[in-house]
């Protein structure tokens, strides 16, 4: 279970006037993941950086976010620390369909697809059991989180 300041730092950073203070934070992640090679991440949360082309500025956009394998693929949650909203790297790929993970030095180009239903609880449970915050923020949300499966193009 989250801890209180854990639960009241997620809350407070989710929220709109904040987006400047989490872009500094997610920049500085992505900026030292690439210069680390992936070693600048938390230990038992495997993160990835996530690539994706912007829907309306066709710009590259790079997020930093954890993950699980599930063969040869990896799987994701579309959580945005349970926002009623969606993340914009989220819409951006729906919109193209495929981005680029970066998983310490490697680089694939993948293409995304919403977890079918069958496969979906099980997925949740992973990604849960991984990083217990994800049932919290889906008690936040009256949306229903997407798992998204990212799959080697």
């Amino acid at each position: 279970m989250p801890s209180k300041t854990f639960t009241y730092l997620s809350k407070l950073l989710s929220r709109q006037s904040m987006r400047p203070v989490t872009r500094f934070f997610t920049n500085a992640h992505v900026f030292l993941y690439k210069l680390t090679g992936g070693k600048a991440q938390i230990p038992g949360y495997p993160t990835m950086l996530l690539t994706v082309k912007g829907r309306k500025t066709g710009k590259l956009r790079t997020i930093p976010l954890i993950y699980i394998k599930d063969a040869d693929r990896f799987v994701i949650a579309a959580a945005y620390a349970g926002s009623e909203h969606n993340p914009t790297w989220w819409l951006n790929l729906q919109s193209s369909g495929e981005g680029i993970v970066q998983v310490m030095r490697d680089t694939v180009r993948v293409s995304a697809q919403v977890a079918p239903p069958e496969a979906r609880a099980d997925l949740w449970q992973r990604l849960s059991a991984m990083y217990p915050y994800f049932t919290d923020y889906q008690t936040r949300t009256s949306r229903e989180i997407p798992i998204v499966i990212l799959s080697p193009i």
